[in-house]
């Protein structure tokens, strides 16, 4: 793309004018990112313009790889839309690629790839048929008509910043809606009317909160006012649909942006209600801290001590964020005021992870990742009282064999819950910490504390006490699986030993 074909001058409108200085080098500068990558694309997409032209069609880039390439991002998969119908687009992709897939010919998209060669990178695509989409308001799914123009197709987007488009093979810029003022502002508005389109489709709220967690993003008064009228509208949104976009949200580059509009606007009341719900009221003596933004504080920690990919916790770590965010969300309903004045939350740790596996549960989350966020949410007080010193090494291997693979999550989750302005306290707990990784590190160093194991395994214990397998046995490993985390390893011989003394008292 020569620099005779870069993307156009913006021709700012006239209710634009009184700001058009603030924002006219901004634009150029994103204008001049975009030529940048809209160069580097692969010549196969080129192929793909033409194919599609020659064919009669109509085909432009769309969406997130258009906002990307002028943020000067490339985007790994690239979207398309087209005047071309599924079967028309499957057919030219069947050509075009090296593979192609239904994605899901009923909404109008079709998948394909282009395997790396030596002259291009490996190219994967989506092209959709122009569509429009909107909600039966008694219906979890969008009803989806296909349109006949590309405008039409970019007023049904989400957002201004998404509905830009490059038409190909002639590398046009089309941008009806004023998105590249909006994405030099730094703005979040809605292509058509607010309302309208969190009407047609709710889960765009949603997105809302999500793309102010990604881009830094503000949002639009129009947008904001909007979402907050409509947002009991989420709820006919099913819950895959609703997890996944806070999904992305916690992922982001900025979760906590997000999240507060997504708490502001009353969108967390429907989908996670424990959020907002950490919101206690603040006593006049201030003998607690406001566990909402201590909450948010947290987590912002626990990204912080996230690790690049070689290391422990790579980032950005969903089970890590969840946790943070939801450790103390128990709180409200173990709340109590204590004589003195002092205010007490026991066992709140146990109850927010009940919460949390409930409402993980209603968000339709897997097994595997409710069961590591509310388990760190159980263990995030275990730590506490290791700063007088009375932890044994029985207590240290406890702690590590109850952490299991999520000790390097729970380390991170312990250290970011210290928001304390003290910094003597602050300094106390932390050197606390260091003592306890220290002494893991060293028992490490003596013994294998990953996979904590008695001594003698159950054919071993079968074989001992002349038993069969039955309930006798797993009370037998479990009572050697106690004595090895009290006493360390011991050798089979002693455990032998302990083992006949252990069964003999049973009276066996």
């Amino acid at each position: 793309m020569s620099e005779s074909e870069s993307v156009p001058n913006l021709e700012i409108p006239a209710d634009e004018a009184v700001s058009a200085g603030d924002v006219a080098a901004d634009v150029a500068a994103l204008q001049r990112s975009a030529t940048a990558v809209l160069a580097l694309l692969a010549p196969a997409v080129g192929e793909l313009g033409t194919l599609f032209a020659t064919a009669g069609h109509e085909i432009s880039l769309v969406g997130g790889p258009v906002r990307d390439a002028f943020l000067g991002r490339a985007s790994a998969d690239l979207d398309f839309t087209t005047s071309a119908s599924p079967d028309e687009t499957e057919a030219l992709l069947a050509r075009w690629g090296d593979a192609h897939w239904d994605i899901g010919k009923e909404f109008g998209t079709i998948g394909a790839k282009k395997f790396a060669t030596a002259d291009h990178p490996e190219v994967v695509v989506e092209v959709t048929t122009y569509r429009t989409d909107e909600y039966d308001p008694a219906s979890r799914k969008p009803l989806v008509a296909f349109g006949d123009s590309l405008e039409g197709d970019l007023s049904r987007r989400d957002f201004t910043v998404n509905a830009m488009a490059v038409r190909l093979p002639e590398l046009t810029f089309v941008d009806p809606h004023g998105g590249l003022v909006d994405l030099a502002r730094g703005v979040l508005r809605t292509p058509i009317e607010a309302a309208r389109s969190f009407d047609d489709d709710p889960l765009r709220m949603m997105r809302a909160a999500r793309f102010a967690a990604q881009l830094g993003f503000t949002l639009d008064p129009d947008a904001r006012r909007a979402i907050t009228e409509m947002a009991e509208r989420i709820t006919i949104v099913s819950a895959e649909r609703v997890r996944d976009e806070l999904n992305k949200l916690l992922l982001g580059r900025e979760p906590r942006l997000g999240l507060v509009v997504f708490v502001e606007t009353g969108l967390a009341t429907h989908v996670l209600p424990e959020l907002p719900g950490m919101k206690l009221a603040i006593d006049e003596h201030h003998r607690h801290k406001d566990v909402y933004e201590h909450s948010l504080t947290v987590l912002d920690q626990a990204i912080d001590l996230e690790t690049g990919p070689d290391g422990p916790v790579p980032g950005p770590d969903l089970v890590l964020r969840i946790a943070a965010l939801l450790h103390d969300c128990g709180k409200p309903a173990t709340r109590r005021f204590e004589q003195g004045g002092t205010v007490s939350f026991h066992h709140h740790e146990a109850v927010g992870a009940k919460l949390t596996a409930k409402r993980m549960r209603a968000l339709r989350y897997d097994k595997e990742t409710i069961a590591q966020v509310t388990r760190l949410v159980e263990l995030h007080l275990r730590f506490h009282g290791y700063g007088e010193g009375a932890w044994t090494d029985s207590a240290v291997r406890r702690y590590v064999t109850d952490a299991g693979p999520l000790l390097e999550r729970l380390h991170r989750l312990t250290r970011a819950d210290c928001t304390t302005r003290n910094r003597r306290k602050a300094q106390r707990l932390s050197t606390a910490y260091d003592g306890l990784e220290a002494r893991i590190a060293e028992l490490r160093g003596q013994e294998e504390l990953a996979s904590i194991r008695p001594d003698l395994d159950g054919e071993q214990i079968m074989a001992i006490l002349s038993i069969p397998p039955g309930r006798d046995v797993g009370a037998a490993y479990q009572f050697l699986m106690e004595l090895r985390l009290d006493r360390g390893p011991i050798g089979a011989d002693a455990a032998r030993e302990e083992l006949l003394g252990w069964w003999g008292e049973r009276g066996a």
